[in-house]
């Protein structure tokens, strides 16, 4: 659930690529032998069963990508040119392949309290925020509808309170006629299409809430539901054909009733001992069993809720939230996109900038959030260009109170969002780190990384002094530039242009501790 199913092996003159694409339980190791070195992986490690007439399971997507140079960057983007064009979901029913897009969520943006910042947006509150949005002429692809928008399975209280609002009402899938009365949800993603403006929705659908309520309201069994008396949490078992086709309809229902375009999935929590759980029900010599039932079921309901939003004009993939990076896995990835690629990446610039270094060689398109609690991100300001350049990656989260911040700086979002939209186009080209790797915690270094398209022969250079670096220039090779070739570079707050030759080294200057400076590359 927080491991990183990607490794590059390399040996001799050469090397390779591995993955495992499995959202469950999975191993790799690496052996020296006399021969060389021995990998093996494997998914569902518990596995050791027997199928029970008409059963079936399935195995784990396995990949290894052979390249025959022995570089660093010549591995990396072999990975990425072939992870975009071949393994990545398409955007829509066109076939066209993904490009970078936006999200802000609004629920901040209605003068409620809410528990988490993530809650209370309703039918009064969206139309406000989404003029505002329009007017200031912020340029967002997707309206983010997060987690709290259902009814909760009791029916009961006239006000339910902050606490019950996502985390203990989920299950029903149904919109709270109290806060979307009628068709008024419709109206608001009608409106925001009517504006070029798409809307992702929030799913949990491997839990539910009040199940004695779902079985009474809403044709829910009883048996799906698996409590444990050392988990609070009650998981809906969709590896029961039964209530796999409850869940999905439900979802689906309600994506299509309201033209939902993306389908985004949490999972707050790790799923492997309920599967150890429900193994020891199911008898002797069935280890694993629930396992590969879950995770197919999972796979089976992502492309069913893809062809649903497909059907109707909708996004070709899905967010694979799983609480912020629990499902980075290959075969998921064939499916959805990390609009957050780590919960973690909420906390430092330092983290981010140290995850952006390893994890965008792995996966080009992810996201992270430019605006975070005031206490987060080590910013003095969310809106500030260092926390701004940090938080260029192919998914761009931003968020504000629109409406209800008087303060608030419009001008330095339309900068930020505008910088983004001139780097947007190389973010899924090639990418070449050109300082060492730091860890999380380590704000006294230095982090520079190019995208660069070969076919333009253009791109874009970011580099960051961090907090605590205390010397004020970076010398850095650009490992892209053929023999006698030469680049120029101009700087995008001073304009000021000099020129780099191949073989020769790149000397830059910061101003200040926590400084970012972005260059435009021309060969």
């Amino acid at each position: 659930h927080i491991n990183f199913p990607y490794f590059n092996l390399e040996y001799g003159d050469r090397g390779v690529m591995l993955a495992i694409g499995w959202a469950g339980t999975w191993e790799a190791n690496f052996h020296q032998t006399d021969a060389g070195v021995l990998y093996s992986g494997r998914s569902a490690i518990n596995l050791k069963t027997y199928l029970k007439p008409g059963e079936k399971i399935r195995t784990a997507l396995y990949l290894a990508a052979f390249y025959t140079v022995r570089d660093e960057n010549y591995a990396t983007n072999y990975w990425r040119n072939w992870f975009i064009h071949c393994s990545m979901p398409k955007a829509d029913k066109t076939g066209a392949e993904i490009e970078p897009f936006s999200t802000t969520c609004f629920a901040d943006d209605t003068g409620r309290l809410n528990s988490d910042g993530s809650i209370s947006e309703g039918f009064d509150t969206w139309k406000p925020t989404m003029d505002k949005i329009l007017e200031e002429k912020i340029p967002i692809n997707f309206r983010w509808f997060d987690a709290g928008w259902y009814i909760a399975p009791d029916l009961g209280s006239d006000d339910p309170g902050t606490a019950r609002d996502w985390w203990q009402t989920v299950g029903t899938w149904e919109l709270d006629p109290k806060k979307w009365p009628d068709k008024t949800f419709l109206a608001s993603t009608e409106y925001a299409h009517q504006h070029g403006i798409k809307t992702l929705v929030w799913f949990e659908p491997e839990r539910v809430t009040f199940v004695d309520d779902l079985v009474k309201n809403f044709g829910y069994k009883k048996e799906w539901a698996i409590e444990r008396p050392d988990d609070p949490a009650i998981s809906n078992n969709i590896g029961d054909p039964l209530c796999f086709r409850w869940t999905v309809d439900r979802i689906k229902k309600m994506l299509n009733e309201n033209k939902v375009d993306m389908y985004r999935e949490d999972n707050n929590c790790n799923p492997a001992p309920l599967w150890n759980y429900l193994d020891n029900k199911e008898g002797d010599d069935r280890a694993g069993i629930t396992e590969c039932k879950f995770i197919d079921a999972h796979y089976r309901m992502w492309d069913e809720f893809i062809a649903c939003t497909l059907s109707y004009g909708g996004c070709g993939f899905v967010d694979s939230c799983a609480s912020g990076g629990g499902r980075n896995d290959l075969e998921s990835l064939r499916r959805g996109v990390p609009l957050l690629r780590s919960d973690s990446d909420r906390t430092t610039t330092a983290l981010r900038l140290s995850m952006s270094s390893s994890f965008h060689k792995w996966v080009p398109l992810c996201g992270s959030s430019v605006s975070e609690k005031s206490e987060q991100l080590a910013a003095p300001s969310t809106c500030d260009m260092y926390t701004w350049r940090a938080s260029y990656m192919g998914v761009l989260n931003v968020g504000a109170r629109y409406v209800h911040d008087k303060e608030f700086d419009f001008d330095a979002m339309r900068c930020g969002m505008g910088e983004w939209k001139e780097v947007a186009p190389y973010l899924l080209k090639d990418f070449y780190v050109l300082t060492p790797w730091h860890p999380e915690k380590d704000r006294a270094q230095f982090t520079a990384f190019v995208y660069f398209d070969p076919e333009t022969e253009k791109g874009v250079l970011l580099a960051f002094r961090q907090e605590d670096c205390a010397e004020d220039t970076l010398t850095v090779e650009l490992p892209f530039l053929p023999e006698g070739k030469s680049c120029t570079l101009q700087d995008a707050d001073t304009g000021d242009r000099e020129s780099v030759e191949s073989g020769k080294t790149l000397t830059l200057s910061f101003r200040a501790p926590r400084t970012a400076r972005l260059l435009w590359l021309t060969m």
